[in-house]
């Protein structure tokens, strides 16, 4: 499964995306694309660690952008918003799994899945998405079957 693949996972770096989901596609790097955790150099340091040694940088959306991935990587996204900038910038990865995104203080959410929260902006982002014929999905490790997020939000009203 080669190529570049998207994640939205506000937790970003943890045992599920470094064991689990790097084997599954044969990923050989991941990169973080979030701008607040980019400016933080506490965090540029640790998530690499995290990493268990697969090879990992920590970037803006616009240097996610504007850089040519040709080569087997995961893009995580900390937000929803992150990963629409990456596609309407121009990334295209075979898929945008939506993995855990938690409730944001402050916004109106709907629950789709006991771990995803989206907002009625982050529906209209994710069918944009969709309509670009990129696939969405939800699902939580590779061996779960992955689930047409376009049809959750539709069963969610969103």
């Amino acid at each position: 499964m080669a190529g570049v693949h998207l994640r939205v996972d506000n937790r970003l770096i943890h045992g599920q995306v470094t064991v689990a989901w790097t084997g599954g596609l044969g990923v050989r790097r991941l990169v973080v694309c979030n701008d607040e955790v980019a400016g933080d150099d506490l965090q540029r340091m640790l998530l690499p660690q995290a990493a268990r040694g697969l090879p990992t940088e920590v970037l803006t959306v616009a240097e996610v952008v504007e850089r040519v991935w040709g080569e087997d990587v995961m893009l995580i996204a900390k937000h929803p918003a992150d990963a629409f900038r990456l596609v309407e910038g121009g990334v295209r990865p075979k898929v945008v799994n939506v993995g855990n995104v938690a409730p944001r203080a402050g916004s109106s959410y709907t629950m789709v899945t006991r771990s995803i929260a989206v907002t009625t902006e982050d529906a209209v982002g994710y069918r944009r998405i969709a309509a670009a014929g990129i696939p969405v999905v939800a699902q939580q490790m590779p061996r779960d079957k992955a689930a047409d997020f376009t049809a959750l939000l539709d069963r969610k009203g969103l």
